[in-house]
């Protein structure tokens, strides 16, 4: 078998067709020629950001839309890392390699929802609001500038995003309902720990109702 043959069998391949910022940090990067894929809201891609085949890096990115043809992702620019520097170098017209979209952070059935999250995790929060029904609450945490999401918006004007105790504190004075609903926490590891402790200890979920995606911590690499 070939390498591209056996490369094929793992990777979908797509044309970059878009890089614009789209402030917030963030940049918006169009993938074209991808038809048939299977997405829910919240999922996410793993990109090939290093040399192509099996031995580049991979980096994994939430998929901001989906219409069937064409993936939208919202990369946040942070670090120095190897996603990174594909994000700083990709431009129209390149080829990437990516895996099919996978993850189970997306919506459950519930009679309401709650967000919780930072920048890290306004891309996910933000493809599941757009599809999603029935009523929700929640809180957003940036540094200064306000994510364009129907959330409270919570600004850290400098402060560190892990183990975020504003972050906390705006989930505590969140007015929700006596009865749980399900809570998609997002963000910073040690962070989210901190709010499915405030919803399970002091709100009395249970915590099968807290569904909690880590996708980053200070000092570890490799989470998604």
């Amino acid at each position: 078998m070939s390498r591209r043959r056996l490369i094929d069998r793992f990777f979908v391949r797509g044309t970059v067709d878009e890089v614009e910022p789209v402030g917030g940090g963030m940049l918006a990067i169009g993938i074209s020629g991808v038809p048939g894929l299977d997405w829910t809201p919240g999922q996410q891609i793993r990109v090939q950001v290093g040399e192509t085949g099996f031995m580049g890096a991979l980096r994994t990115y939430s998929v901001w839309d989906y219409d069937g043809e064409r993936i939208q992702l919202r990369v946040y620019l942070h670090g120095d890392g190897p996603g990174a520097a594909w994000a700083g170098r990709v431009r129209p017209g390149q080829e990437v390699l990516f895996l099919a979209p996978q993850g189970n952070f997306v919506v459950r059935p519930a009679d309401y929802h709650v967000f919780v999250g930072e920048d890290t995790a306004s891309v996910a929060i933000g493809a599941m609001l757009r599809r999603l029904k029935g009523p929700f609450h929640g809180v957003i945490e940036t540094d200064s500038a306000a994510l364009d999401l129907p959330l409270t918006p919570v600004f850290r004007n400098g402060a560190p995003a892990a183990e975020s105790t504003l972050l906390v504190d705006a989930v505590a004075a969140l007015e929700l309902p006596e009865k749980p609903g399900i809570a998609y926490v997002a963000g910073e590891a040690r962070t989210c720990q901190l709010v499915r402790r405030h919803l399970v200890a002091d709100r009395g979920w249970p915590r099968r109702s807290v569904v909690v995606k880590p996708f980053w911590t200070p000092g570890r690499r490799g989470m998604d």
